[in-house]
C-alpha cells in the first residue's frame, strides 16, 4: 500500500467520529428543548416539540391528539355554521372553546336554545371519542357586570354557575364520563375586555363579548402538573 493511500484512509477514519458527534448534539438539543417545554407546562408546545424531534431524529410521524382535536372541533363549527359563536383556540393548557352566551341562552336564564343543543351534542360526541379519552374538560361560565336579582338567580354568580353546569350536563348526556368534567361560575370577575369606559358608562359590545362559556380541554397529565 502506498504511503499516500494509507494517509488518505487514516484521514477518513479520523473524521468518522463527526457523524456520531453530530447525532449526539442533535439528541442533546432535543432533550433540552423538551425539558424547557415541560418546565413551562405547555402541552401544546410539548406536543409540537415531540413531533418535531420524532420527525428529525426518528424519521417518523407522532400522533398529535391536541392538534387533531382542535382540527375536529374547527371542522364541526364550520359544518354547523357556528364559527361566529363557537371559537376554537389554544392556550398554555390545551384547547379553549368559547361559546357566545347570547347564541346559547335566553337573556338572564340558563336555558339552552334549541339550535345550541345541536352544537353541544356534536362537541360531546367528539370529546367522547376513544382517542380523546385522556382529555380533562373544565367548563367556565362568565357574565357581564350588569346585576341580576331574580328568585332563581340572586346574582351573576348563580347565573354563571348554572350556565356552566348545564353544559356539563349536556356533555354527560352525550356519554362523557363525569370524572373528566368540572363546572365553575366566574360571574363578571374575569372579563375578556372592559365592561365600562373610563367614566363608568357601559360598553354594550364589550359586555356581549364577556357573556360567554369557556371550555378548557387539556391532557390529564397537564392538569395534574398545573395543579
Amino acid at each position: 500500500m502506498s504511503k499516500a493511500l494509507f494517509e488518505h484512509k487514516k484521514k477518513e477514519e479520523d473524521e468518522s467520529w463527526l457523524l456520531t458527534y453530530a447525532d449526539f448534539i442533535t439528541l442533546l438539543m432535543g432533550f433540552f428543548v423538551m425539558m424547557f417545554s415541560i418546565s413551562k407546562v405547555d402541552p401544546v408546545k410539548l406536543e409540537q416539540v415531540q413531533s418535531s424531534i420524532a420527525k428529525d431524529i426518528a424519521k417518523k410521524d407522532v400522533l398529535q391528539p391536541i392538534q387533531l382535536l382542535k382540527d375536529d372541533l374547527k371542522d364541526a363549527a364550520q359544518s354547523l355554521g357556528v364559527e361566529d359563536t363557537m371559537g376554537v383556540m389554544t392556550d398554555d393548557r390545551g384547547i379553549v372553546l368559547e361559546f357566545a352566551a347570547q347564541a346559547f341562552y335566553a337573556a338572564g336564564t340558563a336555558d339552552i336554545k334549541p339550535e345550541a343543543e345541536v352544537v353541544l351534542k356534536r362537541v360531546a360526541s367528539l370529546l367522547n371519542a376513544e382517542r380523546y379519552q385522556a382529555f380533562q374538560i373544565e367548563v367556565e361560565g362568565h357574565t357581564d357586570d350588569v346585576p341580576i336579582a331574580t328568585p332563581q338567580f340572586p346574582s351573576n354568580w348563580e347565573l354563571s354557575a348554572a350556565r356552566s353546569t348545564i353544559v356539563v350536563r349536556y356533555f354527560i348526556g352525550g356519554g362523557v364520563v363525569p370524572a373528566r368534567l368540572r363546572a365553575t361560575g366566574f360571574a363578571d370577575v374575569a372579563p375578556k375586555v372592559p365592561n365600562r369606559d373610563m367614566n363608568g358608562n357601559p360598553l354594550p359590545a364589550n359586555q356581549a363579548i364577556n357573556r360567554r362559556i369557556t371550555v378548557h380541554i387539556m391532557p390529564r397529565s397537564a392538569t395534574t402538573i398545573a395543579k
